[in-house]
């Protein structure tokens, strides 16, 4: 299973194209600067897109 689902990640997001474009940003500040605003014990991901998508889901990326 693949977490987190791609169906709770769209009802917070209103299209693929958006998550892809947020999740790929957020992944890439992730890598450039080190800092994650999920418990990095508490995430089930190892990759940066994986915790992007993690922050996401957990409402704590607010997407304008």
């Amino acid at each position: 299973m693949i977490y987190p689902s791609i169906d709770k990640l769209l009802t917070l997001v209103d299209s693929k194209y958006t998550l892809v474009t947020v999740a790929a940003a957020r992944s890439r500040q992730i890598v450039e600067t080190g800092h994650m605003q999920i418990n990095e014990k508490s995430s089930k991901c190892k990759t940066p897109l994986g915790k992007a998508l993690e922050e996401i889901s957990e409402n704590l990326i607010h997407i304008r």
